[in-house]
């Protein structure tokens, strides 16, 4: 936390040297602005600890308003270096008064980083139900048009509370699904500390059951079956690298589920015991926190593999370096002959902010054919 306050006043130092005092703003203005930098700062070191250390519940509008500032660092420091680049290449030009081209760009940046995280809260606030197909000539006539909705990366625990879980439940509910999946990092936290944001989702129904799996999230404060024997207290049943049955009209669907793909021992994954059983005449679906685990799921007949994970990018551009690390950033792909849904998740991690990657709670349609 302090390591991390650290590298932030430095950050902010380098904004008030850059947007302040390079652009020559009167005295005045100077005062205000470092100001305000200081009490910005101050919100984003109060949320380091906010759910790991201490409850967010009473800091919970600081803890906000200093994540979303973190957006806003993030198209700052970029902006930073182009208004640089711009600099270099008007020197190289021959220009000998770049004060004023200085004072535009650095104007423009900040009423477009700032204009461009406005739009990102609302954003990310607005999650839609997205309607997917997913086709398999495996699948049973009995379990065509069974509907399965996929609830990942609520994260929870920070600038979001139980009432944001509230919301993501009535969603949920209301679409009146059969099967309820999610495939993990439900919050930000210890159990203590952020386990009422969470509690909420014990109201979520479905006919045939609700599974759960771990991602990384999970286990970066408490070991990760603290939260999964949470779970289970609230109605969820998690997979542990194990497998459930789900009956349907006679029919039978399985649900594998696996620890996430980073967890070290005692919980990481393993597709063998969680597949133990398994016939291969049946479908069975993967739940699995990120998409990085497809290859190796593939590889043991999976038909169908769920994952979260990558928020669809979050935050633009950061799509391209996610759909680098994870092979995909989300939607329905294929490894070998898998199927492979990511869904974009319907919280945010870090700032509550969303730019080209809206969140959303899939409602995964299965289709035989």
């Amino acid at each position: 936390m302090v390591v991390g306050g650290l590298v932030f006043a430095l950050v902010h130092w380098v904004l008030y040297r850059r947007l302040l005092r390079a652009t020559g703003v009167p005295k005045a203005a100077k005062v205000a602005g470092a100001g305000v930098l200081a009490v910005l700062w101050a919100g984003v070191f109060v949320a380091f600890g906010a759910g790991s250390l201490y409850s967010p519940e009473p800091v919970r509008g600081i803890v906000w308003v200093g994540l979303v500032w973190t957006a806003v660092l993030f198209y700052l420091v970029l902006g930073l270096l182009l208004i640089g680049l711009v600099l270099a290449i008007a020197r190289g030009a021959g220009m000998t008064d770049r004060l004023p081209l200085l004072r535009v760009l650095s104007g423009v940046l900040v009423v477009a980083a700032v204009g461009a995280v406005v739009y990102g809260v609302g954003e990310a606030n607005d999650p839609r139900v997205l309607e997917v197909e997913v086709s398999s000539a495996k699948l049973p006539a009995e379990l065509d048009g069974l509907r399965v909705a996929v609830v990942a990366d609520i994260h929870v625990g920070a600038a979001r509370g139980a009432a944001f879980t509230e919301r993501v439940v009535d969603l949920v509910n209301a679409q009146r699904p059969d099967v309820i999946v999610l495939p993990g990092d439900l919050i930000d936290g210890s159990v203590e500390l952020v386990g009422p944001d969470i509690a909420p989702i014990a109201g979520l129904t479905a006919k045939y059951g609700k599974f759960a799996v771990a991602g990384n999230h999970e286990g970066y404060v408490d070991g990760v079956a603290d939260w999964m024997d949470y779970w289970d207290r609230l109605g969820l049943k998690s997979l542990r690298n194990a497998r459930a049955e789900v009956q349907v009209n006679g029919a039978t669907l399985e649900i594998a589920g696996v620890y996430d793909f980073a967890a070290p021992d005692p919980y990481g994954p393993d597709i063998d015991a969680a597949l133990a059983g398994h016939r291969d005449d049946r479908f069975v679906m993967l739940l699995a926190h990120q998409p990085r685990q497809a290859p190796e799921a593939a590889a043991h007949g999976v038909d169908l593999q769920v994952s979260g994970h990558t928020h669809g990018g979050q935050i633009w551009p950061l799509n391209y370096v996610v759909g680098w690390v994870n092979g995909t950033v989300a939607g329905l792909d294929h490894e070998a002959d898998m199927q492979l849904y990511t869904t974009r998740g319907v919280g945010a991690w870090g700032p509550p902010v969303r730019i080209g990657a809206r969140p959303d709670i899939s409602i995964l349609t299965l289709r035989r054919g």
